[in-house]
């Protein structure tokens, strides 16, 4: 198993996703994060069915790396609770590992 997860949230508009994405690689937090939409969202909120149109921003990052990238997501983010999911990545070609790695990781 490889230390690479993959950080999910979902954002109200594109314009919001990346300005996420951009913020998530310009600090090191991510290596790239994947901006699409929009999606169509059916959830429960405050004891009501809603549904909505979001965008997604999925970020190749670290375990290590997960409480900072959280944390800037909640900073960036327009939502009072946003998804933020992990995934573990548990294979992948060694080159992509090793750039997200090379990406990401503190310097020594």
């Amino acid at each position: 198993m490889s230390d690479v997860i993959q950080v999910s949230t979902t954002c109200a508009d594109r314009e919001e996703a990346e300005k996420i994405a951009r913020h998530l690689v310009a600090a090191q937090l991510a290596a790239c994060v994947q901006v699409e939409g929009p999606i169509h969202s059916v959830y429960r909120w405050k004891g009501a069915i809603e549904q909505a149109s979001e965008w997604r921003a999925v970020a190749k990052t670290l375990r290590s790396k997960f409480v900072e990238v959280e944390a800037a997501i909640r900073h960036l983010h327009s939502y009072e609770q946003p998804e933020i999911i992990a995934v573990a990545v548990v294979a992948g070609s060694d080159g992509y590992l090793q750039w997200v790695w090379n990406e990401t990781a503190d310097a020594p």
